[in-house]
């Protein structure tokens, strides 16, 4: 018989993977094949935000500029994200969805919708408490474990 700890590794490792394996598939379902799922992060990163500079895209992501910068750097070539310089200070860069930009981020946001949409409809109050409870125990242990900006 399997323990709660095997029970619990295989649900947590299990559903991990599946979720990203399955945004990856609804991702590439869309109009945005050309994207990876890292390239996806950056963009909701962003946001629909009124151009956020990098040092912020960067912190929200857990990474440093300079990786940000490559991913940024893709998104530009791509058509999904512009730099803006600050009208104020012209060494500080923004960066902005485009049009196409907006429409990955939309995409993106209608399949986590969906996902949240199915446990609610499923679950009832007291299971969703619950559900919000663990897992914002979860949440905070790793943020604890293992430090500020991961997502």
């Amino acid at each position: 018989m399997e323990s709660k700890r095997d029970i619990l590794n295989n649900l947590l490792v299990v559903l991990f993977n599946n979720i990203l394996t399955i945004e990856e598939k609804a991702l590439k379902t869309g109009d945005f094949k050309n994207l990876t799922i890292s390239e996806l992060h950056v963009i909701e990163a962003v946001g629909l935000e009124k151009a956020p500079n990098m040092t912020r895209i960067a912190n929200r992501l857990g990474v440093t500029v300079g990786t940000l910068t490559i991913a940024v750097n893709n998104l530009v070539r791509k058509g999904y994200v512009q730099r803006v310089r600050d009208e104020n200070d012209r060494r500080v860069v923004k960066i902005g969805l485009t049009d196409t930009g907006e429409a990955a981020y939309r995409h993106h946001e209608a399949f986590h919708d969906d996902m949240i949409e199915f446990v609610i409809r499923t679950l009832s109050d007291g299971e969703t408490g619950v559900l919000v409870e663990a897992l914002s125990k979860i949440t905070l242990y790793f943020e604890e474990k293992y430090g500020e900006g991961i997502q």
